[in-house]
């Protein structure tokens, strides 16, 4: 079981029947009142997100995910293949179960699958990944005053905020859990 004061981001346990995941969270003192927990959770089946309020001294029961590691092959229209590099199985996934992952996919990236109960949940990318970009706007020389950035499109659709210097063709580092440029690879 899980207490209200073990909680931290990303933990997975079961809430209303449901396998959810805790995006984040707050501890509440009322003035005269008890504590309550304010949590903002997603559910793992359907990939929905919800707020809920629970009192500080609830407890709930934990959910052990298993991993396994596996090959991003290629898109199907709204379903996406993967390969499990233990046994070779083609996993298909769709864009609903993948939510923001999607905009890291790149040929034959190995990632992470989440598994409950022996079915794919969803996919974890590596923290941070190279992704080329495919189209930004050219920079202008004195244009960094107050250290500006600008739109910047990678191969896989996704548009990140990068400095100035960035131009189209070249390398950059982005960090999958936040979206952000990390720094030119």
């Amino acid at each position: 079981m899980i207490s209200t004061g073990d909680l931290k981001k990303g933990i997975t346990f079961e809430f209303e029947g449901q396998p959810c995941s805790l995006i984040e969270w707050q501890h509440v003192k009322m003035g005269r009142g008890g504590a309550i927990v304010r949590m903002k959770l997603r559910n793992l089946r359907s990939g929905s997100t919800f707020d809920r309020t629970c009192d500080a001294a609830a407890k709930f029961p934990r959910i052990i995910l298993e991993r396994s590691t596996v090959t991003y092959q290629y898109q199907d229209g709204d379903q996406y293949h993967f390969m499990d590099m233990r046994t070779y199985d083609d996993i298909v996934l769709t864009s609903e179960k993948l939510g923001s992952a999607k905009n890291y996919l790149i040929d034959n990236l190995e990632l992470d699958l989440v598994l409950l109960d022996d079915e794919p949940i969803s996919i974890e990318p590596p923290e941070k990944l190279v992704l080329r970009v495919e189209y930004a706007e050219p920079g202008f020389k004195g244009d960094t005053a107050t250290g500006g950035s600008k739109p910047a499109t990678t191969e896989t659709g996704l548009v990140v905020q990068v400095p100035l210097f960035i131009s189209t063709g070249d390398m950059i580092r982005v960090n999958t859990t936040t979206g952000a440029y990390v720094e030119r690879a």
